[in-house]
């Protein structure tokens, strides 16, 4: 076939479970349906390390933390690898763009695209380096000049009032328009227009929302204020009470917080899903437009999704399905890739996954450095699995975790207590049953525990003797070496 078109559409920190084709009682995504109608749904996909920058390294190398070396949080390391998705695609005769969110450092570094065009959304770090906030992130931070531009030179990220990791939540204070959503669709959307029409494209949108802060047009939030919403669920295991009050910090982890107070921030994390499939759309509508629908391919993910509430947890990080579990589609309008769509795809999958599988879309090749799986195989019926288990895990301070999940269960292992969970993800996919006492699974748990002794051996934190594992070894954000 030609070389298709490349749409890689990604947001940030949006549950696997928060769209219609996943059986959501409530969430409204009717694009997101349409597009799995006309393509593929991965109902298995994961983030090894979920959070921005690590989900993002993985992204854009197509290996995995041992090799990327980010397995926590830690802004202002800088980007120097070699060989990137977008660097592939213009070495391979693509024009390349990324619209949005990048989460590099410097933030400006290209990372092999041609061009671009940065929102990055509130980023502590870009904040607070003994510039003016103002003078500091509107040097970086291209939606920030442009807002500045329209609502005046006082306009800024937190006008809001929101924290940018919080529970807290209000619909937007400006109209639609300026919301930064609805200006990455825009800026994309124009890329169309000044792309060169004698080259494909790859065009990476890539989404800030529904990442807090909570804060979606008013439409949207008021669309599920006024309905009943489905409580997070609670897990045999889940702490039943907050003695600290630890809820009430702002951007908690964890703790109890109020019915009203809950419903308010899934009316909110729910209307931005809803408002960012409903600019979907406008995406669309213009690549057809231009002629280019039925040549182009789409894929859209998450970086990691959020516990919002589950297990009285919130944000990400964790390990459990509501943090790891990502959304991961492949739209293919043009019927490019042979294989029979309108399936959901039961494959154990991981963010590094999604590089080689779009050169192998494009038919570039897939350089010797990628550790992630295509999944055009797959999606051609010629595989069912690219891996028979998934290392993830998280630095995070006291409740820094490692998991082994596959096709049908997952251990946990808390790295500074011992505390160890075994979850059987077939008959119980929310977590709600704690089986790690359970006499008739501790074969199989120990075999769930040898693949984390192996995945762990020789790790520089020291996790892992080779025959068990290591309680209360110091965690870092980033390996300096395998």
């Amino acid at each position: 076939m030609e070389r298709p078109n490349i749409v890689l559409i990604t947001v940030d920190q949006m549950r696997r479970d928060c769209m219609g084709i996943s059986g959501h009682p409530v969430v409204e995504t009717p694009n997101l349906d349409m597009m799995k109608k006309n393509g593929y749904q991965f109902t298995r996909a994961y983030s090894a390390v979920p959070s921005c920058i690590p989900a993002r390294a993985a992204l854009m190398t197509g290996t995995s933390q041992r090799t990327h070396k980010r397995v926590g949080y830690e802004d202002g390391v800088p980007w120097n690898y070699p060989c990137t998705l977008a660097s592939e695609f213009a070495r391979g005769g693509y024009h390349t763009q990324c619209i949005g969110k990048m989460h590099v450092y410097p933030e400006r570094n290209l990372c092999g695209f041609h061009n671009v065009v940065l929102h990055d959304g509130y980023l502590e770090f870009d904040r607070d380096q003994g510039l003016p906030q103002t003078e500091s992130h509107q040097q970086h931070d291209d939606y920030l000049l442009w807002l500045k531009r329209r609502k005046g030179v006082d306009a800024d990220l937190m006008d809001s009032g929101l924290e940018c990791n919080s529970w807290m939540a209000r619909p937007f204070p400006y109209e639609e328009q300026y919301h930064p959503t609805n200006w990455c669709i825009s800026e994309s959307i124009d890329f169309l227009r000044r792309r060169d029409t004698t080259k494909p494209f790859f065009l990476y949108t890539s989404l800030v929302r529904p990442h807090s802060p909570l804060d979606p047009p008013g439409f949207y939030m008021d669309l599920y204020m006024q309905q009943d919403l489905p409580e997070p669920v609670e897990g045999d295991w889940a702490d039943k009470e907050d003695p600290d009050n630890e809820a009430l910090n702002i951007n908690a982890k964890k703790g109890l917080l109020s019915k009203h107070t809950l419903k308010r921030a899934q009316a909110a994390y729910y209307g931005h899903i809803t408002h960012i499939d409903q600019q979907l759309r406008r995406l669309i509508q213009a690549v057809s437009e231009y002629g280019l629908l039925e040549d182009t391919v789409f894929v859209f993910l998450s970086d990691h999704g959020d516990m919002l509430g589950d297990h009285h947890l919130f944000r990400k990080a964790l390990p459990y399905e509501g943090s790891a579990g990502i959304p991961l589609l492949v739209y293919d309008p043009g019927d490019l890739l042979g294989g029979k769509r309108n399936r959901a795809v039961d494959c154990l999958t991981e963010i590094r996954d999604v590089m080689p599988t779009l050169l192998d879309i494009a038919g570039l090749p897939i350089p010797a450095s990628v550790e992630g799986a295509s999944l055009l195989p797959v999606m051609r019926g010629k595989r069912s699995q690219v891996r028979d288990h998934l290392h993830g895990e998280h630095a995070y301070g006291v409740d820094s975790s490692h998991y082994i999940v596959t096709d049908r269960d997952k251990y946990i292992w808390y790295s500074q207590t011992g505390r160890e969970q075994y979850f059987d993800l077939r008959s119980d996919p929310r977590e709600l049953f704690d089986l790690i006492g359970n006499t008739e699974r501790q074969e199989r748990i120990r075999y769930l525990r040898q693949c984390l002794i192996r995945e762990l051996s020789q790790r520089q934190e020291g996790y892992s003797d080779g025959q068990r594992l290591q309680v209360g070894r110091a965690p870092v954000n980033t390996l300096e070496r395998v």
